[in-house]
């Protein structure tokens, strides 16, 4: 927890209560279905969480944003950037409803307004968002194709709107085709060793 404030000091009473309360509800559910591996969750404040946040540390989602978090598994990076950006909608989106079952049980326990969640395939999830949000679930080519005509017309951000993802290692290959990324090193926001190869790859996407 010490971790959070350490990098996102200004955040409300509240929302230190609900990233305190992250950690034994992850660790209540994840004995019940495990969505989060043991050495995981002795770190989870480091490896989901703060990962989660590097998201906000590229953006401040204005007031109103729609955000769809494609793969969210046990609910990263939607639930830490829920609880950071209250004002904001999130839908978080997986294939496997075991998974979804511990993050509705969290986002319950948290009391979080802002989240909903479907158990689908993105490719069959209608309407248009902001921003996409996902941790590394496919390489980009993949990713761009299952999220085709989900971004939003209207620009709300100095960052245009599109895909904003979590990767690691050398992304040289994976993005060739891609011009218009930017990569945002997280070294550059955190001085922990886990993020020494971790970034946020921001991909405007245009409307279709």
């Amino acid at each position: 927890m010490e971790l959070i404030l350490k990098y996102f000091p200004n955040i409300t009473e509240d929302q230190i209560l609900k990233f305190k309360k992250l950690e034994s509800l992850y660790q209540d559910w994840n004995l019940k279905i495990n969505v989060v591996s043991r050495k995981d969750i002795d770190e989870l404040y480091l490896r989901h969480v703060l990962h989660s946040l590097g998201i906000a540390k590229v953006i401040t989602f204005k007031e109103g944003s729609k955000l769809l978090d494609v793969g969210t598994g046990g609910g990263f990076p939607g639930i830490p950037l829920a609880i950071l950006f209250p004002n904001c909608s999130f839908h978080l989106v997986d294939s496997i409803a075991k998974k979804l079952k511990v993050v509705d049980e969290v986002v319950e326990g948290l009391g979080l307004t802002n989240v909903k969640t479907t158990h689908s395939r993105v490719e069959e999830i209608q309407g248009t968002y902001d921003f996409i949000i996902s941790r590394a679930v496919a390489a980009m080519p993949t990713f761009v194709h299952w999220t085709k005509g989900k971004i939003a017309k209207k620009q709300n951000h100095s960052l245009k709107n599109g895909i904003l993802y979590l990767k690691g290692g050398d992304l040289s290959e994976e993005l060739k085709d891609y011009k218009t990324t930017t990569i945002y090193n997280l070294s550059d926001y955190f001085n922990e060793d886990f993020f020494e190869t971790k970034k946020v790859v921001h991909l405007p996407i245009k409307y279709k």
